[in-house]
This record gives C-alpha cells, structure tokens and sequence, in this order.
C-alpha cells in the first residue's frame, strides 16, 4: 500500500507532462497554420521572369497558375514543392497540361536573378517560370497572398542566410483570383486532385 502511494505522484506528474507536451504542439501547429492568412485578398501579379514580362493577366480565359514562394538557395521545400508541380502535370491530360502554368516567385531577390531562376527552372521542366521582383514587389504580392517570409541569418554557413516562408501552393486564375490553396506536402495528390476539379476533362 505505502508503494502504491508513494508511485501515485509520479504517475500524476507524467500524465501532466504529457497533457503540456501535447498542448504546446499544438500550441506549436496552430502558430505555424495561422502563418497564412485564412482569406488572402490574391489580386493581380506582374514582374520579370525567365521567360520576359509575365503578368497573370497573359493566362487564357481557361489557363490556371500554379504559384508558390520559394528561392533558389532553398535545401528542401522549394525543389520538393517543383517536382510535386513536375508530378502533378504528369498526372493530367495532355489536354489539362496545356492550360496549366508553374510559377515559381522568389521572396530571395537579393541573390536570385533571372539568369540564377533560368537555370533552376530547367531542372523542373521548361514550361517552369521564375518570377525575380523587386523588394516592394515581393511585400505587395506576398501581404495580398497571405504568405510570409523571414530571412534567418547563418553566419557560419557559406549562404550566409537562409529564409523560412510559407510553402502552400495557389491556383490562380487570370484575374487573380485563388481558385485553391493547397498546402505543402511531399506527395502530388492534394495538387492533382485540386487541378483536376478546376480544369474538369
């Protein structure tokens, strides 16, 4: 009996570490969800790319752009983000493929120029367009998208700095407007799913 008394404190403080742990991940995921705005206001996007002015308003009355941010200097969520775009696109009629635009913006215009995002392009596919604006650009996009960024000094990597930034994809039509946002995932099936309910058959 005394054992099972003196146990009885012990197991308390392990249900409660368990019940902190449990509310600071969440605590944790809902900081990192609430990253994005819920309703982004979208709008127009026009800057230099890889392949001359783009602007959304160029896209056909039937044609989708698939926008993300990311920067070339990126070790993993940016060129995980293009193949799922690479992957998408093969999952879809040669017909669907036709009308679909993959647009990457760079938040990392300091380091990223045209000739830098060409060439990180070309490993994706060479419908793969990089957008290189400058600093009010990116803000102005970026605020109206809901997407943040925030430049991480690494003073004993040789880049220096690297950038976090929101990583959700966005289906956009020529005005502008989000027709979905599909959050960041390693696999295409969110993406494919969601191209396929905006381009129909």
């Amino acid at each position: 009996m005394a054992a099972s008394i003196k146990r009885k404190p012990l197991w308390l403080g392990l249900a409660l570490l368990g019940v902190l742990v449990v509310a600071a991940t969440l605590g944790l995921y809902q900081l990192g969800v609430g990253q994005e705005s819920d309703e982004p206001q979208s709008g127009p996007i026009a800057m230099p790319s890889t392949q001359g002015d783009f602007s959304l308003t160029q896209l056909g009355d039937d044609e989708i752009a698939i926008i993300s941010f990311g920067y070339t200097y990126c070790p993993d969520v940016c060129p995980m983000n293009q193949a799922v775009k690479r992957q998408a696109l093969a999952q879809l009629s040669d017909a669907q493929r036709e009308r679909v635009v993959p647009v990457m913006i760079t938040v990392d215009p300091e380091r990223d120029t045209l000739d830098r995002m060409s060439e990180y392009m070309q490993f994706f596919g060479s419908e793969f367009i990089g957008l290189v604006g400058s600093q009010e650009q990116l803000t102005d996009v970026a605020e109206r998208y809901g997407v943040i960024w925030r430049r991480v000094e690494a003073p004993e990597s040789a880049m220096a700095y690297t950038i976090d930034h929101s990583a959700s994809l966005f289906l956009v039509n020529r005005e502008g407007e989000i027709l979905q946002r599909v959050l960041y995932s390693p696999t295409p099936h969110g993406l494919v799913s969601a191209l396929e309910s905006e381009l129909g058959s």
